[in-house]
């Protein structure tokens, strides 16, 4: 029965012309609202956010396994950085694809994946070690945002001072976040889309600042053993 109604309706939207002619004027008026959409999505002003922090903590290097040494092997150093990242894999001979954690964005869970750069540099003095985000990608999305209404970027740089009477561990790091949100959010505050940034910022900074120091000081503590274990 249900069936013979749906033919019976169409048919007779099909016959008459001046019904046909007003769908097909809705669906024009949908196609320009999406279009005006995506127009206004472009030209409008992106969200900025940022945090920096900087580390200083005592690092009690030994003559015998310099932190400049273990810092040249850069593998090693990025498994010490990243050591809860099992999904990440070796691009070339400075970049990684790095699988983050998620984040949560007002309703949306995005999966980010990033290609960071890590480079060991000389100065006269000491070897410092940089950090930057290449490349990034927010899968989860789907057709809620586009990738380019989000943008996120990193970059830092970490090196041994041994200008007092003990060697310091030096670094600082800064992350950028900027988006634009879908017009259906459009009515979204100011003050909560800065506690969402925040909120995301202080996580990644979190993370960066304990986990990757903490866990780089025990393996570098553990590059020093090896070292008197093979002399």
């Amino acid at each position: 029965m249900r069936e013979t109604t749906n033919m019976a309706v169409s048919s007779t939207v099909l016959s008459c012309p001046t019904m046909l002619g007003r769908i097909r004027s809705t669906a024009a008026e949908m196609r320009t609202l999406r279009s005006g959409a995506k127009c206004q999505l472009s030209t409008t002003k992106p969200s900025k956010y940022s945090s920096k922090f900087s580390t200083d903590v005592q690092l009690h290097e030994s003559p015998q396994a310099l932190f400049d040494e273990y810092l040249e092997d850069k593998s090693r150093v990025f498994k010490a950085m990243f050591p809860d990242k099992p999904k990440s894999y070796r691009l070339n001979e400075e970049e990684w694809r790095i699988h983050m954690s998620p984040i949560n964005f007002l309703f949306l869970t995005a999966r980010p994946v990033v290609d960071m750069r890590i480079r060991c540099k000389s100065n006269d003095i000491t070897r410092v070690l940089e950090l930057n985000m290449m490349k990034w990608e927010l899968q989860g999305l789907g057709q809620v945002m586009e990738q380019s209404d989000f943008t996120l970027g990193v970059q830092g740089a970490l090196y041994p001072d041994r200008g007092g009477r003990h060697t310091r561990l030096k670094g600082r790091l800064e992350m950028n976040i900027s988006f634009v949100l879908p017009p259906v959010l459009a009515f979204v505050p100011e003050d909560v889309k800065r506690s969402v940034a925040n909120a995301i910022l202080t996580g990644l900074v979190d993370s960066m600042k304990h986990k990757v120091i903490e866990s780089m000081l025990a393996d570098y503590n553990r590059f020093k053993n090896e070292r008197k274990t093979h002399n």
